[in-house]
């Protein structure tokens, strides 16, 4: 990978190289109506390693016009549940306490949350110092500039205020090898190493940090001013710094994993000569960058289930592969199903019992194709 002259979106340097190239990719955000005729407009999708800061970042953005709605999955309301609940724990919210949050554009705010525990929302117009919690939920990487965004974040705490931020790392990307996670309107990919730095660039330390399983690994870290990390919060940061993410060596596995995409494409067409029906599930974001970068079509994939009405009647980016509801996909009758969001597993299963009793098994990559065991379902 080549070096790169563009400004960095945290410090501003010039110093960086590319570390992950896609080739042309569509916006994953722009789902076009199945009737709309192919090529889609596609943009040059790479990621690019500030060799000052360590910040992991979108080279070049695509304009984006649309926003397809989604539904929040079970396991993403059961994953935030627990994070404020976890920050209800630290004191940090309750009566008294003034919040703001930046959340992502896709959805899913905690402050209906926050407020029912007696929290009062300040609004995201409050003054400097005027808050005693500032939580970001996703929100950080949809920020063109980054510098800017912390500093404004920081800027709105109170004396002993705390910045809480959800975030998927770095470093669950590059142990994953969870490279289709980059997709363009998501800026910044922060490893705990430098995120960690970058805070304290901003008067903040790093106080806790605790994983959880959702997407591979999400974390919610918090910071205030003159903060120290506790034990678990340095394991992990030595972890992190281990794993050598601020240098373009300690991502080249990203890479190497999107170079594998054909592995899909390759088990996809050892079923169809089987004579079995492939259909997929969950027309993420994430999905989108492997879906174009294996090549699939709908003689392949014969199409991608979804629940949110808003992406039903339109395709995936790219291809000539649409999405339909849950419904439409089990009336298929498909003997595959490849959930592109893992995390589903659970909740697609239950709501979709006739895809197995049918005879049909669910799929996960990890990172092969694999098929989960079936579940014993009721007659």
């Amino acid at each position: 990978m080549g070096t790169v002259r563009m400004r960095c979106r945290c410090c501003g340097s010039v110093d960086g190289r590319t570390v992950l190239d896609l080739g042309e990719q569509p916006p994953w955000d722009r789902m076009p109506p199945v009737a709309d005729p192919l090529p889609d407009p596609a943009t040059p999708l790479r990621m690019w390693l500030c060799g000052s800061c360590g910040l992991a970042q979108l080279e070049i953005d695509a304009d984006v016009t649309e926003e397809p709605a989604a539904v929040e999955p079970l396991a993403v309301l059961e994953q935030s549940d627990q994070a404020i609940d976890r920050l209800v724990r630290e004191g940090v919210v309750g009566p008294g306490r003034r919040v703001v949050e930046f959340g992502s554009p896709h959805g899913g705010s905690w402050l209906p949350r926050l407020t029912g525990h007696g929290t009062t929302d300040a609004g995201r117009d409050a003054g400097p110092g005027t808050a005693d919690l500032v939580v970001d939920v996703y929100g950080l990487l949809h920020e063109p500039d980054q510098g800017v965004a912390l500093r404004r974040r920081a800027a709105l705490l109170a004396d002993g205020g705390t910045l809480a931020l959800q975030l998927l790392p770095l470093d669950t990307l590059v142990r994953d090898g969870q490279w289709y996670d980059l997709r363009h309107g998501h800026h910044a990919y922060w490893s705990l190493t430098a995120l960690a730095a970058a805070l304290r660039a901003h008067g903040l330390g790093v106080h806790r940090a605790w994983w959880y399983p959702l997407s591979g690994g999400t974390l919610l870290v918090t910071a205030r001013a003159g903060a120290e990390p506790d034990r678990e919060t340095r394991r992990m940061l030595r972890e992190s710094g281990g794993l050598d993410l601020t240098t373009p060596a300690g991502l080249a596995g990203l890479q190497d994993a999107a170079d594998q995409a054909h592995r899909l494409r390759d088990w996809l067409a050892g079923q169809r000569r089987a004579g079995r029906m492939v259909a997929g599930y969950g027309a993420a974001s994430r999905a989108v960058p492997l879906v174009c970068r294996a090549g699939l079509s709908a003689d392949l994939l014969a199409a991608v289930g979804d629940a949110a009405p808003t992406r039903q009647g339109r395709r995936m980016p790219g291809t000539d592969v649409p999405i339909v509801s849950p419904a439409e996909l089990a009336a298929l009758r498909p003997d595959r199903v490849v959930l592109f969001v893992p995390e589903l597993a659970g909740e697609v299963r239950a709501a979709l019992p006739g895809v197995e009793r049918d005879g049909g098994r669910w799929v996960v990559l990890d990172p092969a194709p694999r098929v989960l065991d079936p579940v014993v379902v009721a007659r």
